[in-house]
């Protein structure tokens, strides 16, 4: 549940080792800086035409064919079978070592790109605020204003601020414990029922019950089986996907959202008093002057986007945990303890989601003014931080491609500019407490009466993890306890 669109026990440069719960050694990183060494830099670095195609090649164009608001599984699958993301990151890496680790200026179709491959760099984007660096980069504006047009990231300047702060407020982002978790903790018992039916859960049976819960928690239980709305959000993400490229079913994705949006009015109307919605209508804004400009409720359609996300991670989390046994115990020591907060649980998933973020590139665009590296860049430049290369790169990350959930658990390691899964600063995701709660819940649900023993796509421990992992292809097999 990104802004954007997410620290490390004994995995920072310089350790030698770090021990998980269960006893396993954490493998040192390269013993250089934090921050790739700086040569003199007299003007900036800009990527040449080969450097500029190889880019394109491996990197943009595979991260627009596998669509940025709505994933598409056949070609997530050939990538992951293909080993794209080696590639990115083999030529990111080649950039880094060419450059000296400077930002680096790539051209291409939609304008220039300002790449920021070091550290350093990185913990710069982060600590910028929103007003410099905005979220509401033209690409990604492009594609949201289809899908949310009155959301927080198609918002600038005090809207922008005016619509985060209640986006803030209803989503307890500021809150470990959401004041709607006891009920909402109550629909995932509920819906979770469905999953555990049988041997085996496959994604289209969890992608289905994710859904409903969304739809119940953001809505309210009058919503839960409106597989319509479904498909009309899905035809708008679908085409949000294309940027407004095809001008006339972008004309129709408006006349769809449209009815969608008159269709949430509706729900939203006489939601439960504990769902987002109700708590959107009751917020002081709704009732106030510039009620129709902040549209407190408009942010549902982000809402729904986003806890549908909640699938692709759950299933993830469970086929890792299937081929580590050992931490599918610890896991279930705690859920048979009884602590609501999950702290293992919780580890856990932001582990599969650093390994497999939602959002693998960070894209704004300055406001004003910025320098990097000594060399200043006017207002109006697209910055790109390819969040995914930096949380698995070697030589910063200890154990990079290897599922460790207990580097999340030493204190402060969920703000470590290193790793982001759910990003920092100003643009950090407000609902990373509600999709860690849902998440956490989903799991611990399955795991109460069950053992994972089994998944597809294999999965070998003693190997590093594949860089991508698609989720329409995942079998679990359960086994009762």
């Amino acid at each position: 549940m990104t802004d954007d669109s997410p620290a490390v026990a004994g995995a920072t440069a310089g350790t030698t080792k770090a021990a998980t719960a269960t006893g396993t050694a954490i493998p040192a990183p390269s013993a250089r800086s934090a921050s790739t060494p700086a040569r003199a830099v007299t003007r900036p670095a800009r990527a040449g035409r080969a450097e500029t195609v190889r880019f394109a090649a491996t990197h943009t164009l595979p991260a627009f064919l596998r669509g940025a608001f709505h994933v598409r599984p056949k070609v997530v699958s050939a990538y992951a079978a293909l080993g794209q993301q080696g590639w990115s990151a083999a030529t990111l890496r080649a950039m880094r070592a060419r450059h000296g680790g400077a930002p680096v200026e790539v051209r291409g179709l939609s304008g220039t790109l300002l790449v920021l491959l070091d550290q350093a760099d990185v913990r710069q984007f982060y600590e910028l605020p929103v007003r410099t660096l905005a979220m509401d980069a033209p690409d990604k504006y492009r594609g949201l204003s289809l899908l949310e047009p009155t959301g927080v990231i198609c918002s600038h300047g005090d809207t922008r601020e005016d619509r985060r702060r209640i986006n803030d407020e209803v989503l307890a982002a500021d809150r470990p414990v959401h004041p709607s978790c006891r009920e909402f903790r109550s629909l995932v018992d509920e819906e979770a029922s469905a999953l555990t039916c049988g041997g085996e859960l496959d994604f289209t049976r969890l992608r289905r019950t994710v859904a409903r819960l969304g739809r119940r928690m953001v809505l309210g239980d009058a919503a839960a089986g409106d597989e319509e709305l479904a498909r009309w959000l899905l035809a708008i993400r679908e085409e949000a996907n294309w940027m407004r490229m095809r001008k006339g079913r972008a004309a129709a994705a408006e006349a769809l959202y449209a009815k969608a949006a008159a269709r949430v009015e509706e729900y939203a109307a006489r939601a439960e008093p504990y769902t987002l919605a109700a708590l959107a209508r009751r917020h002081p804004s709704a009732a106030g002057p510039d009620a129709a400009v902040l549209d407190p409720v408009g942010q549902a359609h982000h809402w729904l986007l986003a806890l549908d996300t909640v699938g692709p991670t759950v299933a993830r989390t469970l086929l890792l945990l299937s081929a580590h046994p050992a931490e599918q115990d610890a896991v279930r020591a705690g859920i048979d303890g009884g602590d609501p907060e999950l702290p293992r649980l919780r580890a856990c998933v932001r582990e599969t989601l650093r390994l497999y973020p939602l959002v693998p590139d960070l894209v704004r665009v300055t406001r004003a003014e910025t320098e990097w590296r000594g060399q200043r860049y006017p207002a109006g430049t697209a910055v790109l931080v390819p969040a995914l290369f930096h949380q698995r790169d070697p030589e910063h990350v200890a154990a990079a491609h290897r599922f460790v959930p207990a580097r999340w658990l030493r204190p402060g390691a969920a703000d470590d500019p290193v790793l982001a899964p759910f990003s920092h600063g100003g643009g950090r995701c407000p609902g990373e407490h509600l999709g860690l709660l849902t998440s956490a819940a989903l799991i611990a649900a399955v795991l109460r009466g069950h053992r994972v023993t089994g998944g597809r796509p294999a999965l070998d421990p003693s190997l590093a993890l594949p860089g991508l992992l698609g989720s329409a292809g995942i079998r679990l097999t359960l086994t009762a306890r």
